[in-house]
């Protein structure tokens, strides 16, 4: 697999979203993204407004805030914009494509409208992609395919990480990238973002498994590391962003 700088393959991707997050990631020396898995609108904001200068991409699960509205997103993109990371929802999308394309544009949610990146799984088959791709294709969104999971005894395996390599290979300009446990695409534009990391090894009772930032970006050639409880927890997120963002930018 072919490992460059992350400058070469800012200019050789293909999805301008791809480009618009490589170069966010040089500019800051960031290849981190915050899991922010916390439940209310104030504890949301505090994290990306702590932490945006130290990330490249905000992970949400909006659907877990229990006083969500519309004023959160507006906010919430206004700190995207100041500290210049993007916002990835982590739905996991997995239904036909109709059914995907109300879930992303309608309800309470509007994802659509505020969220840069969203992932989704294989499979329903392509229809979910192109239900999809119909709704965020006009407003410049990106998507991620589900290629690997890091929770034990899943059922991802080598075929469906093919299948799913083929079937984002089909549409270029809305898929940017994989979740993924190990970098498997060998063009250089598509980007690999992996869970699943701590700077100790290990794993949690409900069969999450970690392994350390250079495990996942040497041996495993992934991208961007997402990380979330072991900074959340912290009795200083704050310096522990700042060392998991300068451990994983001097491996990769």
């Amino acid at each position: 697999m072919t490992r460059l700088a992350f400058e070469r393959r800012a200019e050789l991707a293909t999805h301008p979203l791809a480009k618009k997050l490589f170069k966010i990631m040089v500019e800051k020396q960031s290849n981190l993204a915050l899991s922010a898995d916390v439940s209310t609108k104030q504890e949301l904001l505090k994290l990306a407004d702590l932490l945006g200068p130290e990330i490249c991409v905000l992970k949400t699960h909006i659907d877990i805030i229990e006083d969500f509205d519309q004023d959160l997103v507006e906010k919430l993109r206004k700190l995207a914009d100041k500290h210049q990371f993007l916002i990835f929802e982590d739905r996991k999308f997995a239904d036909i494509g109709h059914t995907v394309q109300l879930q992303y544009a309608k309800g309470i949610y509007h994802i659509v409208e505020w969220a840069d990146i969203i992932n989704a799984h294989c499979l329903p088959g392509p229809g979910i992609i192109e239900g999809l791709r119909q709704v965020g294709l006009p407003k410049g969104r990106g998507l991620l395919l589900l290629a690997e999971m890091s929770s034990k005894d899943n059922l991802f395996d080598s075929r469906y990480r093919a299948a799913t390599l083929e079937m984002a290979k089909k549409y270029p300009d809305f898929v940017m990238g994989f979740i993924c446990q190990q970098g498997f695409a060998s063009e250089p534009h598509w980007l690999h973002m992996t869970p699943g990391v701590k700077l100790e090894a290990g794993g949690d009772s409900l069969g999450q498994q970690y392994r350390t930032p250079s495990q996942a970006i040497i041996d495993q050639a992934c991208d961007i590391i997402i990380v979330g409880r072991d900074i959340l927890l912290a009795s200083n997120p704050l310096t522990l962003a700042k060392c998991y963002r300068e451990t994983a930018w001097k491996t990769y």
